[in-house]
């Protein structure tokens, strides 16, 4: 009975974020159903104050990553982003998806997926009208580019911070590893997005005349700063979250300076952190963990290979991406990394599976249901049908070039 309520809780959080009834944050059924669980006796509180320690840093870098990209948005980052973007299409729907496929793979490597969906989508929304093409192309790039373009650095996804202990590398090394199956998996996505929308791609641009505001010099080079931060800072075992915070420090202290309104502004910058949306990852890593006590994590570890060949590989990232689709990317990271925390080259499998699989389903990752928030707040839901095939299409491609890539990666270097 225990793993019947442990199952139902989970169910009835993943459809809440889903549905978000009355426009109810995520966490309104995440936290409350984590307090059942250990009220319920799911799980014992010291497991659960446990779980939500170790989840702390994680949740700490998604809160400052998120400062630091909506401060990147204020000082006009995205702005001049989708400006070039317009004006490099020149009137092509088909060039201004490769802009966009570049802008979003960048961003999701250096500022999170998380600034992908949440700040990048809505100016593509905007630099597809300058273009005067349709948008559907470009607004569900940034969802793919999200999850399946977060492979290059531990930054990039939550996933990948959770993981990147496990294997062993250093931040060059794990990028050095994933670089490959990063570019695979970018080209197989561009080969299905152009493919999937060619009627989109093939309709006649109308362009507005764009002209590309100054580049935010003081803000691209704080940037590129926290970026070598991350790399600079992991050998010395500083956490990529106080990173990610002096980076939004050094950018929020002159918006604050110069704001006639101190206070409202430095509020507003506290609020990007989205605290809520960090309750809800609190919230649903307790419910999961009482999935995992009673039976969740026997289940895994005898489904799990133990070998880091070809075979062993797929069968990895396979089960990554089922369990995301499943239970979510950051819970299913949780219970894979334990698993196949021996073998390196198994734990970069898993972060393949966990973070091309969410492009399956909307309750795959985090990132996916912010992106789909963003797109029912400006009244342009995304069609489930299309969201669905596009997906079905992609994912496995993806998951099988990115594995290939991987195995080719693993081969030539000493890690196994």
């Amino acid at each position: 009975m225990s793993t019947v309520w442990a199952v139902l809780l989970l169910a009835v959080v993943l459809a809440f974020a889903v549905v978000r009834p009355r426009g109810l944050p995520e966490a309104a059924a995440a936290v409350p159903a984590g307090a059942i669980a250990v009220g319920g006796g799911l799980v014992p509180w010291p497991a659960a104050r446990d779980e939500m320690i170790m989840l702390g840093p994680t949740v700490g870098f998604l809160a400052a990553i998120l400062a630091l990209a909506h401060l990147a948005d204020r000082w006009g980052v995205f702005a001049y982003a989708g400006a070039l973007a317009a004006r490099a299409a020149r009137g092509s729907p088909t060039r201004l998806l490769t802009v966009v496929f570049g802008i979003a793979a960048a961003v999701t490597a250096v500022l999170s997926l998380d600034a992908t969906v949440v700040l990048l989508t809505p100016v593509v929304f905007a630099t597809a009208a300058a273009a005067g093409v349709r948008a559907r192309p470009q607004v569900y790039a940034c969802t793919h580019l999200a999850n399946a373009g977060s492979l290059l650095l531990p930054v990039a996804n939550l996933t990948n911070l959770l993981a990147f202990g496990a294997t062993g590398l250093t931040f060059l090394g794990f990028a050095g590893l994933m670089a490959l199956p990063w570019l695979a998996v970018l080209a197989v996505e561009y080969a299905v997005f152009r493919w999937f929308f060619a009627g989109d791609l093939a309709t006649p641009a109308r362009p507005a005349a764009v002209e590309a505001p100054p580049p935010p010099r003081f803000a691209l080079v704080v940037l590129a700063l926290t970026l070598a931060g991350f790399a600079a800072a992991e050998p010395m075992g500083v956490a990529p979250a106080w990173v990610a915070a002096a980076g939004a420090l050094v950018l929020a202290i002159p918006l604050v300076v110069r704001a006639t309104d101190h206070r409202r502004t430095a509020v507003r910058i506290a609020l990007s952190t989205n605290p809520l949306f960090c309750f809800f990852v609190f919230g649903l890593g307790v419910v999961v963990l009482a999935l995992r006590r009673n039976g969740l994590d026997d289940l895994i570890a005898a489904l799990t290979p133990g070998h880091a060949d070809l075979l062993g590989l797929l069968a990895v990232a396979g089960l990554a991406a089922l369990l995301a689709n499943l239970v979510n990317n950051v819970p299913a990271t949780l219970v894979l990394v334990p698993v196949v925390a021996h073998t390196p080259g198994l734990v970069l499998a898993a972060l393949i599976g966990v973070n091309v699989g969410p492009n399956l389903t909307y309750v795959g990752s985090l990132a996916t249901l912010l992106w789909r928030r963003i797109l029912h707040a400006r009244d342009e839901p995304p069609a489930t049908a299309a969201f669905l095939r596009l997906g079905a299409i992609s994912v496995p491609a993806c998951l099988l070039a990115a594995v290939a890539a991987l195995w080719v990666a693993l081969k030539l270097s000493t890690v196994s």
